[in-house]
C-alpha cells in the first residue's frame, strides 16, 4: 500500500474550499485500525493537493468541507481517473445539510464528471456495512440527533460504484466533526463511536 506497507490516510486539498476541517478525525481513525485490526498503519496524516498526480498513490482518500466544492479542470480530471482506476475517495458534509453549499456543489461537480444521478442511495444490506463490524445501515451521529444543520437524520450514504463496487462514498451524517476529538477521550464513552470508519476503511481496501 505504501513503500512501507503501511496503511496511510490521505486527505485531498483542494482549491475552492476549506479541506481541513475536522483536524482530529484522521487520527481517531487511525487508532482505531491499530486497536481493531491487525492492518499494518502508518500514524501521520497525509495531505495531497487533488490537482497533483500524487493521489493516484494513495489508497484510501477523504475529502470534506463547508463551503462551496468546485473542482478547477485538473482536479476534476485526477478525480474523476483516479476513481475510473479503482481507487476510494469518502467525502463528507461537514454541514451536516442536504440543501447547504458543500452538500449542493460538490453533488453537482459529480453529476458533471459523472453524470446525472450517477450518485446514488446504497442499501442497508451493503458490503459496506459488513466489512468488519456488522451495521444495520449507517450509525447516527450526535450532530443528526442534536438538530443541526437539516435537522434530518438520513438513513443512508449514497456512493458512486464503479464495475459494481463505491469508488465515491458519500454522506451528509457529519461523520468528520462526530469523530473529531482526541481518541484518548475514548475511554469515556459507552460505545466507540469511530468504530464504523473501520468498515469504510476495511471496505476500500478489500473491494
Amino acid at each position: 500500500m505504501t513503500t512501507a506497507n503501511k496503511f496511510f490516510f490521505t486527505r485531498l486539498q483542494y482549491e475552492s474550499g476549506d479541506w481541513d476541517v475536522d483536524q482530529r478525525m484522521p487520527s481517531n481513525i487511525l487508532n482505531s485500525l491499530i486497536e481493531y485490526t491487525t492492518l499494518p498503519v502508518d500514524p501521520q496524516e497525509n495531505i495531497v493537493p487533488l490537482s497533483t498526480t500524487d493521489i493516484f498513490n494513495c489508497p484510501f482518500c477523504y475529502l470534506t468541507g463547508h463551503k462551496l466544492v468546485e473542482f478547477t479542470r485538473q482536479e476534476s480530471d485526477n478525480f474523476e481517473k483516479y476513481i475510473r482506476n479503482g481507487g476510494f475517495i469518502f467525502v463528507d458534509d461537514c454541514n451536516h445539510d442536504i440543501d447547504g453549499l458543500f452538500a449542493k456543489s460538490f453533488e453537482a461537480q459529480m453529476a458533471k464528471i459523472f453524470g446525472i444521478n450517477e450518485l446514488k442511495k446504497i442499501p442497508s444490506n451493503h458490503p459496506l456495512y459488513s466489512a468488519f463490524f456488522k451495521f444495520d445501515g449507517p450509525p447516527t451521529t450526535g450532530q443528526e440527533l442534536n438538530g443541526w444543520g437539516d435537522d434530518i437524520v438520513h438513513d443512508y450514504l449514497k456512493a458512486i460504484e464503479i464495475n459494481g463496487k463505491i469508488g465515491v462514498l458519500y454522506s451528509n451524517k457529519d461523520y468528520g466533526c462526530e469523530w473529531d476529538y482526541d481518541f484518548r477521550n475514548k475511554r469515556f464513552y459507552k460505545f466507540d463511536n469511530t468504530r464504523f470508519s473501520v468498515n469504510i476503511v476495511m471496505y476500500a481496501l478489500m473491494r
